[in-house]
C-alpha cells in the first residue's frame, strides 16, 4: 500500500554494543558532568541503551579547560572507584581528550602532551564560528607526529555550511570525520542536521560519537528518529567505530 510517510526508526534502538569515542562523562574537569553522581547517572542511562564501553574525551582548551594527563587520570580514577563502590562492574571507560586547535596546541604536540584515542588517533576541534588560523599547519604536525587526526563534529562548524568543498579538501589532507549522533536529530538545529546527512551521504564520515555532556543530551538522543535510508548509512559507520576502538 502506498504511504505518504516513510517508516522511522529510533536511533537508540541500534546502539547495543556501540563504543562511544567522544563524550564528556568524566566528572568535574570541563563542561560535562560536574560530579561523580552526574557521571554515574549518564553511564546508567547509556547502559540501559546497551552502551557499556566509553572513551572519555574531556576538553583540552588553553583558556578554559587546561587539562592534562594528570587531571584526566585523576578524574577517571575517581569515577572508576565510584562505579566499583556501587557494584557496577560491567562498564569499561578509557580516557583520551578533545583538543582545541588553539595557540597552545602545537606546543602540546611538540612536548608529547596530547592524549590520543588508542595511541594513534587524535580528536581535535575548532571554534564553531571560524577556522583556526593554524589549522592546516596543525594537521600536518599531527600527522608528522604519528597520529591520525579526527575532526570532532564537522557538521557543526557554521563557517563550513556555505563551503561544502572544504569538507572534501579536509579529507584529501587526511582528516578523519567524527559525526555526533545528536546531529541526526534536531537538537543542534536543522542546518546541522542537513549538513550531517549530506556528509554522511557523501561517504565522508568515518566515526560516530555521542558528545554527551549532560542528561538533556541523553533525553534528546532517545527522541531521535531516522529513516531507513539514514539508518543504512549510519550502521556501517557505527560498525567501523566499534571495530577501530573496541
Amino acid at each position: 500500500m502506498f504511504t505518504f510517510f516513510a517508516k522511522k526508526n529510533f536511533l537508540v534502538d541500534h546502539l547495543e554494543g556501540f563504543v562511544d569515542i567522544h563524550n564528556h562523562i568524566l566528572p568535574g574537569i570541563d563542561d560535562g558532568a560536574k560530579t561523580t553522581e552526574e557521571s554515574i547517572e549518564l553511564i546508567k542511562e547509556f547502559s540501559n541503551l546497551g552502551m557499556k564501553h566509553f572513551i572519555a574525551t574531556p576538553h583540552i582548551m588553553q583558556d578554559y579547560y587546561p587539562n592534562n594527563s594528570e587531571t584526566i587520570s585523576k578524574s577517571l580514577t575517581k569515577l572508576e572507584e565510584e562505579l566499583l563502590e556501587q557494584g557496577i562492574d560491567d562498564i569499561l571507560i578509557e580516557a583520551a581528550a578533545e583538543h582545541m586547535i588553539d595557540s597552545n596546541f602545537e606546543a602540546l604536540l611538540e612536548k608529547k602532551e596530547v592524549i590520543p584515542l588508542k595511541r594513534e588517533y587524535l580528536l581535535i576541534e575548532m571554534s564553531y564560528l571560524q577556522p583556526s588560523i593554524n589549522f592546516e599547519t596543525a594537521i600536518d604536525r599531527v600527522k608528522s607526529s604519528g597520529f591520525f587526526p579526527i575532526l570532532a563534529h564537522p557538521e557543526r562548524y557554521v563557517f563550513l555550511f556555505s563551503q561544502n568543498k572544504r569538507y572534501a579538501d579536509y579529507k584529501k589532507e587526511g582528516v578523519l570525520f567524527q559525526l555526533n549522533l545528536l546531529s541526526l536529530g534536531d537538537f543542534y538545529g536543522l542546518e546541522v542536521k542537513k549538513t550531517a546527512l549530506k556528509i554522511l551521504g557523501n561517504g565522508q564520515v568515518d566515526f560516530l560519537g555521542s558528545d554527551v555532556h549532560h542528561m538533556n543530551h541523553i533525553k534528546a538522543l532517545k527522541e531521535i528518529k531516522i529513516t531507513k535510508k539514514t539508518l543504512e548509512m549510519v550502521l556501517p559507520v557505527m560498525e567501523r567505530t566499534i571495530q577501530y576502538f573496541f
